[in-house]
């Protein structure tokens, strides 16, 4: 295995833990986040406009989360575009050596 293919397998790596990782904290802070609304609706204080600020607020952190999410498949298309580079400009670079080997042969 080449070095740009175990440099985009590291990163593959990289890029599902994160994706990973922000799958879990965003279930921690959502469950966190809802801690007060099940404690108001445990003691009946809970309204309809307190359930729907409930909703609004689990759909703002997962839109943070899923913002995360988004970034870090950019970054990882990115990479994967830098690596495609690096290899077709090793691929053009060693067509033209040989091409100079073959033109300078008697």
């Amino acid at each position: 295995m080449g070095l740009l293919n175990k440099a985009e397998l590291i990163k593959d790596m990289i890029q599902t833990a994160i994706d990973n990782g922000a799958r879990t904290v965003e279930e921690v802070h959502k469950s966190i986040a809802d801690m007060p609304f099940e404690a108001l609706e445990r003691s009946g204080l809970l309204k309809d406009e307190t359930s729907q600020l409930r909703e609004k607020n689990q759909q703002t952190i997962g839109m943070v989360y899923e913002k995360i999410r988004d970034i870090n498949e950019k970054v990882g298309e990115l990479a994967s575009d830098m690596f495609e580079s690096l290899e077709d400009s090793q691929h053009i670079s060693r067509v033209m050596d040989e091409n100079d080997d073959r033109d300078q042969r008697p």
